[in-house]
């Protein structure tokens, strides 16, 4: 397996620490507000790329923090008048809730800052003794970034040319510019806790350090973010840890690309910002979960709502084309069979086929987590499907067409994108119609379904066509249609 590793600009072939055992910690949302789609979309990669990697047996460790102290949460409580706390426990919530219905799994540890102070301390007491971090009168420590030869290596700049973008609190005892805050000393009405140099809280590039040696220990396999991360937020992490421990953070970086919106950076003040929540009330999560893993995760992604609503078109059609499948694969799906021999070479090609498409999904997932190229493989598969229905009609093979069922529902499924056939609930008369054709009494509207199905199929099998008239004339009746497809019959509702 290779993947892009952006400290080396480079792939290389991805070894864990533990044979068998990938510890994994990817940076999570500062919780002062909703999380927008442009974050929705890291997380969408990374819980690809985890899911991906523990479908190959990997035992994956999956650690996640909450940033619940920082001056954006702080601000917020006191634009509206509560408590800090008050503000991060709502959008903790929150980013979970959404998280939840994106589909994305729990993290195996997902900590919060105000639960590590202890740990951040005592990392700062050992900075502070090695010499790489040093306290202001004021109750401040910063971390000196010329006191660390590694500083750079992460975002591959200078030292020099490390200002731009940081978080920095402007402070006259700073050393140097480039040094970046590790506690900061307590201001009338924020939270704070105890330390050896006064109240304060710790800054936001300590708490992932902290937090990743305590839960998987440094350095770690792969650590993951945003590509707005890479500085300063990364590089310092870096530091710390090799200042701190002699060892790098993470031995391999893994960042996403940016987002935008229809050509245009997203931001509130072009109108074009869009929760993730917002999304996930208008367009199903599997059909957001498409669009965004049908981009490299590394590459920027052109966010439309026209293209959202192609990758749900998309998407409704890959489901259509596994309860096709489904159907056929059923031991009683058709009232007819192909001449011996007349679909043995429609048949052995889409056989072929589902080999072809689990060996390219491998493939691409296994370079750098292609999810794009793996769609792609998963796209060709459905088309043949459906050509193979469409050539064989009632001369489906049921194992073949379930075996390219199964191959769809389970690569798409482990992108976390469900493409399986939902149970549809049947009209109340066309359960007791079913009841009555098929002498069947009582039970669910599925196992009605079933009964009126295999009367008209039992019926067209012994060529009583005149039965099989009458069934589909009463349907009728009623307002609803039966469908006869390449696969078979349904029974479905008269649009209008």
């Amino acid at each position: 397996m290779q993947i892009y590793d952006t400290e080396r600009r480079a792939k290389r072939e991805f070894t864990p620490r533990d044979e068998g055992h990938v510890r994994m910690y990817v940076c999570g949302p500062t919780v002062y507000d909703q999380i927008h789609i442009g974050n929705g979309r890291t997380f969408v990669a990374f819980d690809a790329i985890r899911r991906y990697l523990e479908a190959k047996g990997y035992d994956v460790t999956f650690v996640q923090n909450l940033t619940d102290v920082d001056d954006k949460i702080i601000n917020r409580a006191a634009e509206e008048g509560r408590s800090a706390a008050e503000v991060a426990n709502e959008y903790s919530e929150a980013f979970r809730e959404q998280m939840r219905r994106m589909g994305v799994e729990p993290p195996s540890v997902q900590p919060k800052a105000t639960e590590e102070i202890p740990q951040m301390i005592s990392l700062i007491e050992e900075l502070v003794e090695k010499g790489h971090a040093y306290a202001t009168p004021s109750g401040d420590v910063y971390f000196s970034v010329s006191s660390c030869p590694a500083y750079g290596e992460v975002s591959g700049r200078r030292v020099e040319d490390l200002l731009a973008g940081a978080r920095v609190e402007v402070d006259e005892d700073k050393r140097e510019s480039a040094d970046f805050a590790l506690w900061k000393a307590a201001k009338p009405g924020e939270p704070s806790w105890e330390s050896p140099w006064g109240a304060g809280r710790p800054g936001w590039h300590t708490e992932c350090v902290a937090m990743a040696n305590r839960y998987l220990g440094v350095p770690i396999d792969i650590h993951g973010g945003g590509s707005d991360l890479v500085f300063p937020h990364h590089e310092n992490e870096n530091a710390q840890a090799e200042a701190a421990w002699g060892t790098p953070i993470a031995n391999l970086w893994m960042h996403s690309g940016m987002l935008r919106v229809d050509g245009e950076k997203m931001s509130k003040s072009l109108g074009n910002f869009h929760t993730l929540k917002e999304v996930l009330d208008r367009y199903p999560a599997d059909a957001l979960r498409l669009l965004l893993l049908q981009t490299h995760y590394r590459s920027p992604l052109d966010f439309s709502f026209e293209r959202l609503e192609g990758a749900q078109g998309a998407w409704e059609r890959i489901k259509n084309t596994v309860s096709a499948l489904e159907w056929a694969a059923r031991d009683d799906a058709t009232s007819a069979q192909s001449e011996p021999g007349e679909a043995e070479a429609p048949t052995a090609a889409l056989q072929g086929a589902v080999d072809e498409a689990r060996s390219e999904f491998s493939s691409a997932m296994d370079d750098d987590f292609n999810t794009a190229g793996a769609i792609g493989a998963l796209f060709t598969l459905a088309t043949k499907a459906n050509t193979y229905l469409a050539e064989v009609g009632e001369g489906a093979q049921p194992n073949v067409a379930r075996a390219a069922a199964d191959a769809l529902v389970e690569l798409f499924g482990i992108l976390g994108i469900s493409v399986a056939p939902g149970q549809a609930t049947l009209p109340s008369e066309l359960v007791d119609l079913a009841a009555e054709l098929a002498g069947f009494a009582g039970g669910s509207p599925e196992e009605a379904a079933e009964a009126l199905i295999s009367a008209r199929a039992e019926a067209r099998k012994a060529k009583d066509w005149a039965a099989a008239d009458a069934i589909r004339n009463r349907i009728s009746a009623l307002g609803l249609v039966v469908e006869d497809t390449p696969t078979g019959s349904r029974v479905v509702r008269r649009e209008g």
